[in-house]
């Protein structure tokens, strides 16, 4: 096999990638850009490609395929961002990565207490010698509710997780796990969202979920309540959001992944006016934490991404199936 990655991190990706190569014996090439229609030639004479959160439409596939390219991993969980059945209609495969839920339900459960806690408020106004107690309080949540939407891996260890501090927990999921008895309580949508102080999304990017928290699913939302999202941007519509926060009826927000975030991360863009309004005025607002779609940055994560996408690539190579393979 000889795999080409595009917009790897020298930082942290490559090392990860060398070790990868060395101990499963294949070729590799390649850069920090990222794919553009202009540069899509650097992956001309290998068989394997290897992307992050990188848009891959029909045309750019079909342009990959001509090159040569006939097997296509991204080194994330999610896959959206691949046009997956143009892919299959060409021939190629398409795997993804896995890694350990830990990483991103710690950084969940961080970012609930950020916005609980009215942190990033409290930090301006220390930088402004505003030390006083005025609008600061904030919630504790182990006299919260908490409703988790999505109890696959990564929302069931939040669920475990939050078990530590106490509070009530909520869960919603189409399919409820049998190991989560006890630990938290499954209910309708509707009535976690109305029940619960704090709403943490986990469900996949997939079509049927896109806007699953709408204005109308906002509404339903107890007055003040925190909305924190750690999986997809898709899946809460901004512009619901953003009115609810300036109304009043949401207490708060936090944010590491939001809607039409491609091609923002993961690169140095200050020196540049970003194209996406929603995500300057939810940074405006003082009761919304916005991270860059980093909970699962970790080494642990990162290195099992670039492992487990290449062990992905390396089983199409041969024929052979895996775990790590999209259908």
């Amino acid at each position: 096999m000889r795999l080409f990655a595009f917009a790897l991190r020298e930082y942290d990706e490559l090392g990860y990638l060398e070790e990868c190569s060395r101990e499963m014996g294949f070729e590799y090439g390649w850069t920090s850009d990222y794919p553009t229609d202009d540069n899509l030639d650097m992956a001309a004479g290998y068989d394997a490609l290897s992307i992050i959160t990188n848009p891959m439409p029909p045309e750019r596939l079909v342009r990959l395929h001509e090159l040569g390219v006939r097997h296509i991993a991204t080194r994330s969980i999610g896959y959206d961002h691949i046009d997956v059945p143009a892919a299959h209609g060409l021939g190629m495969r398409v795997g993804h990565a896995a890694y350990p839920p830990e990483g991103v339900a710690n950084y969940t459960i961080m970012l609930m207490m950020m916005a609980a806690r009215k942190v990033k408020f409290i930090a301006r106004a220390a930088v402004a010698q505003d030390f006083e107690l005025r609008g600061k309080i904030g919630l504790d949540i182990s006299s919260a509710t908490v409703g988790v939407v999505g109890t696959g891996r990564i929302g069931a260890t939040v669920v475990r997780h939050l078990q530590g501090f106490g509070c009530r927990v909520l869960a919603y999921d189409p399919y409820p796990r049998d190991d989560l008895a006890g630990l938290a309580d499954y209910v309708g949508l509707d009535e976690l969202l109305a029940q619960s102080d704090i709403v943490t999304l986990h469900a996949p990017g997939l079509p049927e979920n896109h806007h699953m928290i709408d204005a109308a699913a906002i509404a339903r939302m107890r007055p003040g309540a925190v909305l924190v999202n750690a999986a997809r941007g898709s899946l809460v519509d901004t512009s619901a959001l953003l009115d609810a926060l300036e109304s009043g009826h949401l207490g708060g927000a936090a944010l590491d992944t939001i809607e039409n975030e491609a091609n923002l991360y993961y690169r140095d863009l200050t020196r540049e006016t970003l194209p996406n309004r929603d995500r300057a005025a939810l940074m405006a607002l003082p009761n919304v934490v916005v991270t860059p779609h980093m909970a699962f940055y970790t080494q642990v994560d990162v290195q099992q991404m670039v492992a487990t996408s290449c062990s992905a690539l390396l089983a199409f190579s041969r024929g052979e199936d895996t775990p790590y393979e999209v259908r």
